[in-house]
């Protein structure tokens, strides 16, 4: 009997060991499978954030990004990119040839993954006024080498073309009118030096005619460094009261006689109580370039008028209009730049540096006010800017 106890006991020991045994393993299996959830969450919540700093990265760049995935359609896009193709709509999942109207991006994508990587690529896309662009892309790799996409980076070059295409037509332009007077003036100083000063006619036409063109290299250096100051902010203007009827009185008064030249009648318009807050010095300089291109540029026996209105009580909209020729739809929009031309060879035999304008839109500019141009071929031109006005009580 006593027997049977102690073997009853001991299986009964035997069995509670057991299931001790297998609680504590089922504890630790229960242990170890949530350690392992946990490595698992904080790795995919590192992989989450890793993404987002690199989207964020993506995002914040001032060039336009474009990421595809291994089947050439978009996975992402740039802000940057956005706004450089004027994009609107979702584009994710969409294959990239109609994603963006870029010519021939799906055979640049392939050739990307074919060579590994591709730079500098110059592309202008079609449009009015179009754009170039230069990209650089590079394909990504698993670390098992298989595709996971390609990255694609665009830099606009537009403007930096559109820079170095005025600094061109500035060196040819500037190298033109300064060849054209110093050559004349060194021909006419020679000629005198071997004799011709003798004949006092001869000598007094002679001279005459350097004094113009020295004249004329003293406008282009006069030009050269207004449009530097007023570009790098360096001229203060000296706004006052001012009656805008006497400054475009006196311009025409000194441009009158150039106008009879051509037969050209000059007409101020101006009210003579309309007062703006101006430099006067400056807006003469503003009148004056206007005037004189419309002189030259107006129809000989035609007619130049300068007026003004009140926009409201702090506005004024002054203009400059001619009966000349006209100006070409695609000229109005890049005629205030610098050293811009219509007719390059008109222009040049009418002298000048092709700055005018670009010194009359910075000087309005200075001013709080803006500068446009409306025109129609064959019934001339009207160049509007805008001026703070003085008010009733003079402030």
């Amino acid at each position: 009997m006593w027997l049977t106890i102690a073997v009853g006991g001991v299986s009964l020991g035997l069995v509670a060991w057991m299931v001790h045994r297998e609680q504590v393993t089922l504890q630790r299996l229960r242990e170890a499978s949530l350690r392992l959830a946990e490595l698992k969450t904080q790795r995919h919540l590192e992989l989450v954030e890793e993404q987002s700093k690199q989207q964020a990265l993506l995002d914040s760049m001032v060039e336009g990004v474009l990421l595809l995935d291994p089947q050439g359609r978009v996975k992402h896009m740039n802000p940057a990119l956005v706004r450089l193709f004027g994009l609107s709509g979702e584009k994710r999942g969409i294959a990239v040839a109609e994603a963006l109207p870029v010519p021939g991006l799906s055979e640049l994508a392939a050739r990307t993954v074919q060579q590994g990587r591709l730079t500098d690529q110059e592309v202008e896309l079609p449009g009015d006024p179009g754009k170039i662009l230069q990209i650089n892309a590079v394909a990504l790799r698993d670390p098992d080498r298989m595709l996971a996409g390609t990255l694609f980076v665009f830099h606009d070059l537009t403007q930096h073309k559109r820079l170095a295409e005025q600094r061109r037509e500035f060196v040819a332009n500037v190298s033109h009118e300064l060849r054209t007077p110093l050559s004349l003036i060194k021909g006419y100083t020679e000629t005198l030096l071997a004799g011709a000063k003798e004949d006092p006619d001869t000598a007094t036409r002679f001279l005459q005619i350097i004094d113009k063109h020295a004249d004329r290299l003293t406008f282009l250096i006069e030009d050269l460094l207004t449009i530097s100051k007023l570009e790098s902010g360096q001229v203060i203007m000296n706004l006052q009261p001012t009656a805008l009827h006497e400054v475009v009185a006196q311009v025409l008064e000194d441009l009158k006689a150039k106008a009879a030249e051509r037969g050209t009648e000059l007409r101020n318009e101006v009210a003579q109580t309309l007062r703006i807050h101006g430099d006067g010095d400056r807006l003469q300089q503003v009148i004056s370039n206007l005037v004189d291109n419309a002189i030259k540029y107006g129809r000989p026996g035609g007619r130049v008028v300068v007026g003004a209105r009140s926009l409201h009580e702090d506005i004024v909209e002054a203009w400059v209009a001619d009966d000349g020729l006209g100006i070409p739809m695609e000229a109005r929009e890049r005629i205030f730049e610098r050293f811009y031309r219509i007719d390059k060879g008109r222009s040049r035999e009418q002298g000048g540096t092709g700055l005018g304008l670009s010194i009359v839109k910075h000087i309005v500019h200075a001013h709080g006010g803006e500068v446009r141009v409306e025109s129609e071929p064959g019934r001339g031109s009207c160049f509007y800017f805008t001026l703070p006005r003085v008010n009733e009580s003079g402030d």
